[in-house]
């Protein structure tokens, strides 16, 4: 098992190019069963959920390649319709396939997602708008079974605005009967990828990137060339690795318009951020000042900045507040926060924090994705070293950090543990 070194206390100053975006892959990716003809996709980052997905595609019965950043990917004309746990288990967005199996070829068994480190994430509300649409889904030992003839076209009404259901519903409505309506649809810049994807295969959808999307059925979607957007999580990570290390940073391929809620709380805490010929250039235009987050669902803060912003906020003047709506268990990485030196105690949904001067390196242990970030921003700025353990989880999200952190500046390695 791997581990991160840092020996923190050095500015980061050079040029990081952001990788495409993770949550947008993945879903576009398990796309490609509703394709009839080969698909190519550009700008992929070399990620382990990536590998996991182009794995789940060869199970599924379509040939890839990938190459660089690029993702060849050849039609099958027979389908597997199972999703096997041990695939599942590993990565909870195998379950987008259950939308584009239904809808190519009704049927689908996929595993039931088990339990996941920041909270739950039900499935329920995918099955329940499927259902609508004509879809029958009964629990067999562990797996959802769903069958259906064509799925119809159907107007449903979301509880609350859910990605993963949002972006299934979006998959299976291109190919079923009639028009399908997504109202409480979620906004994310990942979703409206997903749309424009969709469209140059060939599907009728519009309102994308509101909270109701219009999808007309078609009898087939054709393959084709699409590039994967920007990574906004990657983005602001390291807009947040520029400022924690009082560095310079100029960020290439960076989707500054999707990241207005993290610009907004930034600059309130004294980051500079301009755009420039060369990129968006990140730096302190004044001394670190605490403020009040509360995550929320696009436009508002993402959840999956919340840890990032954590570490920035343990070494800013005065007190902040950080309130967190989305999932009920996404403050594991507090208590790694703490061994650093960090002033943090947590109430529920809201986390309190109180600037201290310093962090001292210590080791610490990764408990999910972003907390692993969280932890690698702390160790830049720590005094003494930091050794950063169970970093698989950062490998699933981000694209060689230690590589591009080297590349500006950091004491940072990868090791055996």
């Amino acid at each position: 098992m791997d581990k991160l070194v840092i020996r923190g206390g050095k500015p980061l100053h050079g040029t990081v190019r952001i990788s495409g975006s993770k949550n947008a892959a993945l879903p576009i990716l398990l796309a490609a069963p509703l394709a009839d003809g080969p698909l190519e996709y550009a700008n992929v980052p070399r990620l382990r959920d990536i590998f996991t997905t182009l794995k789940l595609l060869n199970i599924l019965g379509l040939s890839t390649t990938f190459e660089q950043d690029r993702v060849l990917v050849t039609p099958a004309s027979v389908l597997n319709h199972e999703a096997p746990y041990d695939l599942v288990k590993t990565m909870r967005a195998s379950v987008l396939c259950l939308g584009p199996l239904l809808a190519r070829q009704g049927r689908a068994r996929v595993a039931l997602p088990g339990g996941c480190a920041i909270g739950a994430r039900p499935v329920n509300l995918h099955l329940t708008a499927l259902e609508k649409m004509g879809a029958v889904f009964d629990l067999e030992e562990g797996y959802i079974e769903g069958r259906c003839d064509r799925l119809k076209g159907a107007h449903i009404i979301f509880d609350f605005p859910t990605v993963g259901g949002t972006e299934n519903l979006l998959m299976a409505a291109c190919l079923a009967e009639g028009r399908t309506i997504l109202e409480n649809a979620a906004r994310e810049p990942e979703i409206s990828d997903l749309a424009e994807f969709l469209i140059a295969m060939g599907a009728k959808i519009s309102g994308h990137g509101t909270s109701i999307i219009t999808i007309d059925g078609v009898a087939s979607l054709h393959g084709g060339r699409y590039a994967i957007m920007p990574d906004r999580i990657e983005a602001g990570t390291y807009m947040v690795a520029a400022a924690i290390t009082d560095g310079d940073l100029i960020l290439e391929n960076c989707p500054l318009r999707e990241l207005d809620a993290v610009v907004s709380k930034l600059r309130e805490m004294g980051v500079g951020i301009e755009e420039t010929p060369a990129g968006v250039r990140i730096r302190r235009s004044s001394e670190l000042v605490n403020a009040d987050v509360a995550t929320l669902p696009y436009p508002g803060f993402p959840t999956d900045m919340q840890a990032q912003i954590m570490a920035l906020m343990c070494l800013a003047r005065g007190a902040g507040s950080i309130k967190e709506t989305i999932f009920e268990n996404r403050y594991m990485h507090v208590q790694e926060l703490v061994r650093l030196g960090a002033r943090i105690t947590v109430s529920g949904q809201n986390a309190f924090v109180h600037g201290t001067d310093r962090l001292i390196g210590a080791p610490v242990m990764a408990s999910d994705l972003r907390a692993s970030a969280s932890l690698v921003l702390a160790g830049l700025a720590a005094r003494g070293t930091t050794a950063i353990q169970r970093v698989y989880h950062l490998d699933r999200g981000y694209e060689s950090m230690e590589v591009k952190l080297a590349g500006v500046g950091a004491d940072i390695v990868r090791a055996r543990e």
